[in-house]
């Protein structure tokens, strides 16, 4: 049976955008350390949170987070 992790692609298009940490997360309205966690998926974020990352990334939340199927032979 297929397992489903949540990933997102948040640092890279934070990169792409010349964004630290420190910016996005007051952007946000968060810690650092939390924009340190969904970066890492140690964390899944509100639904507040991602729509804020959305506007503020300029991305649809797709493009932001998408869930990755592995076989469980996989791992």
């Amino acid at each position: 049976m297929p397992r489903r992790k949540v990933k997102n692609n948040v640092r890279t298009l934070r990169r792409t955008l010349d964004i630290t940490q420190e910016e996005l997360a007051s952007q946000v309205g968060v810690h650092r350390q939390t924009i340190i966690a969904i970066e890492k998926q140690k964390y899944e974020p509100t639904i507040g949170i991602v729509l804020s990352l959305s506007q503020i990334l300029k991305e649809p939340v797709e493009k932001l987070f998408f869930v990755e199927e592995k076989n469980s032979l996989e791992e």
